[in-house]
């Protein structure tokens, strides 16, 4: 049977296509909330780092009521390297609010999301938003859409094309984008009316599968998902069916239910209903709550394989431990294995015979997400350059490749071209919208690390940049490395502003007067191609004798200051990103010259 007093959608797009502001629309015009409870925008970013780089970053639950229907409402991450959030909780949904901007229309990871949720059967809405854009276009992107469902086989859905046009942030939707209505009930109402309510076998026995994990300090983890089967009470002594055929019995200490931006305790959830249960010690996401008399696992979730790779390790530099709590490798792998449990698109192995882990994930920004979270946690670490995961079929060995779109103005162009190209990009698609020039290529993963700062440095940041996850296909040539060499400093101490003022004329200095500095920290960018032993404590000697020229006012120009994933792009092979609560440094991970020349040796030897 059905449940009519309930709708479970999903919200998903392409990122900045409007999710999170027409969520905040929802929940002003609902009329549940006091002005107080609704400040500011982008109300379920509640995560500081959401807040700061202004995109969701992991998935959220809310539940409006609207004409005596509830309606559990999923809002999840656009940005292709979170793909794992959309992949989980689609499982919960019955139907998906599919979002496209009236002027950039399908992108990326529209066709990811909505090939995603076509594969759970969800019934797509799409809705042509930002219509009051002055480059809208909605009709055609409207047309776009369409084309969009038929390429991904979505015939049973075309028939029955459903579809509006909305303005998150004039707060309507319409039917026809050149009427304005005053609200967003239109969307609302076609929720009811197309949306199917959640099937469900009311009088079977319990069955809930978890798609989502939180963590309270207080009572530990918190299985959250949907119960499609039987019902189930606080104090019920439940079973738990976990991967490899384990089965572990639990009593349900709390039970609640979403409501508006929260929860609230609950002593029985029926079949159909988003939930959160409390006292299951050991839960993972995948695992399936059964009764423990009749245990029904359910399939488990799939997400896709990650395809980027990067080296943690402790912080080994002179200035290890001056700022981080947790600094040991056992606090380390303590962390990444928690991370594990809520990050399903995660992966964390121990490089053998050292103390080091490789922790996999679907691109450098998801991985920075992790470090940069690490970070103010108070761990200190160091990480290695991205490098991509090749894999081998049939004795081939094949490496991933991403779809890459670049919007750009068509007097930019050339440069974008000539950037893509150098790194093994194949130019699929292109054509003139206005004054910009819209390009899709086809390039493989290791041709995207430290791409999209070139980009943008190339356009005077004018470029538009998206990409995701295309397949695998048969590994091409290299790649080029970085142009340029490093200023590595071959003394500890403070910089300062003589040493620096000879230097600077021939580098980019990432470090100005009185930072502190140590041997083999990477101080500058060096305009040749190699790397140079540096010293940037030099003072000037002092003396009574005057000469002409020797009293010069110095002038230094300002450092280079690198953000984490510029950084984590920036290094090379022998490089490390060194990494604490207050500090990010780059460093070689040999810090003495002697030490990198014998390792040079060993790699040229080891090659020939």
């Amino acid at each position: 049977m059905r449940r009519n007093d309930i709708r479970n959608i999903v919200i998903i797009a392409h990122v900045d296509h409007g999710k999170t502001s027409l969520v905040d629309c929802l929940l002003r015009q609902s009329g549940e909330f006091r002005e107080s409870q609704l400040q500011g925008d982008c109300i379920l970013d509640s995560n500081d780092q959401e807040r700061e780089r202004g995109i969701t970053i992991l998935a959220k639950n809310i539940a409006l009521h609207y004409k005596d229907v509830k309606i559990n409402i999923i809002d999840t991450p656009g940005h292709a390297d979170f793909g794992g959030e959309v992949e989980r909780v689609v499982r919960m949904a019955d139907g998906a609010v599919v979002l496209m901007d009236a002027a950039e229309g399908p992108m990326p990871q529209t066709r990811f999301v909505l090939s995603k949720a076509l594969e759970a059967n969800l019934k797509p809405i799409v809705i042509i938003n930002k219509i009051d854009r002055p480059d809208a276009r909605p009709h055609e992107t409207l047309d776009e859409a369409f084309a969009l469902l038929m390429d991904l086989g979505a015939e049973d859905h075309l028939e029955d094309f459903k579809y509006l046009f909305a303005s998150g942030r004039e707060g309507y939707a319409t039917s026809d984008p050149e009427v304005r209505t005053d609200s967003m009930r239109p969307l609302l109402d076609m929720v009811l009316e197309q949306i199917p309510g959640p099937e469900v076998e009311e009088n079977a026995p319990l069955q809930m599968l978890v798609t989502t994990l939180d963590w309270s300090e207080f009572v530990g983890r918190i299985a959250i998902g949907r119960i499609t089967a039987g019902s189930i009470k606080r104090g019920q002594t439940i079973a738990c069916a976990q991967k490899n055929g384990v089965v572990t019995e639990a009593k349900v200490l709390k039970l609640y239910l979403f409501d508006k931006l929260g929860r609230v305790e609950a002593e029985e959830v029926q079949a159909g209903d988003v939930c959160a249960v409390v006292g299951i010690e050991n839960v993972e996401i995948g695992d399936t709550i059964c009764h423990r008399e009749h245990v029904r696992p359910m399939p488990r979730l799939t997400v896709d394989e990650p395809t980027l790779e990067m080296v943690f390790t402790i912080n080994s530099s002179p200035f290890a431990g001056r700022e981080g709590k947790f600094v040991t490798n056992r606090q380390l792998r303590e962390r990444l294995t928690k991370e594990l449990e809520r990050n399903v698109a995660l992966r964390v192995r121990q490089v053998p015979g050292s103390d080091a882990f490789a922790v996999s994930g679907r691109g450098v920004l998801h991985l920075s997400v992790l470090i940069e979270s690490m970070r103010r946690e108070g761990y200190e670490l160091s990480v290695g350059k991205p490098q991509v995961i090749m894999r081998e079929v049939d004795g081939v060995k094949e490496e991933p490749f991403e779809s890459l779109i670049v919007e750009v103005p068509s007097l930019k162009l050339g440069p974008v071209m000539e950037l893509v190209g150098a790194r093994r990009g194949e130019t699929e698609e292109m054509h003139i919208r206005g004054d910009f020039t819209h390009c899709k290529f086809l390039i493989p993963a290791r041709g995207l690390i430290g791409l999209r700062t070139r980009l943008l440095n190339a356009t005077q940041g004018t470029a538009i940049v998206h990409h995701r996850f295309a397949g695998y296909k048969p590994v091409i040539g290299d790649v080029p490395k970085r142009a340029n060499g490093v200023y590595v400093s071959m003394v500890t101490g403070k910089a300062n502003a003589f040493g620096l003022n000879t230097l600077q004329e021939r580098a980019d200095m990432f470090v100005t007067h009185n930072d502190e500095v140590y041997e083999g920290m990477i101080v500058g960018e060096n305009s040749r191609d190699n790397d140079m032993a540096v010293n940037p404590t030099k003072e000037k000697k002092l003396t009574n004798m005057r000469a002409s020229g020797t009293d010069d006012n110095i002038l230094l120009k300002p450092p280079r200051k690198m953000d984490l994933e510029a950084a984590l792009e920036y290094i090379e092979d022998d490089e490390l990103v060194e990494i604490t609560p207050t500090q990010i440094r780059l460093r070689k991970t040999f810090l003495t010259e002697n030490d990198r020349k014998r390792a040079g040796r060993k790699e040229a030897s080891f090659s020939s």
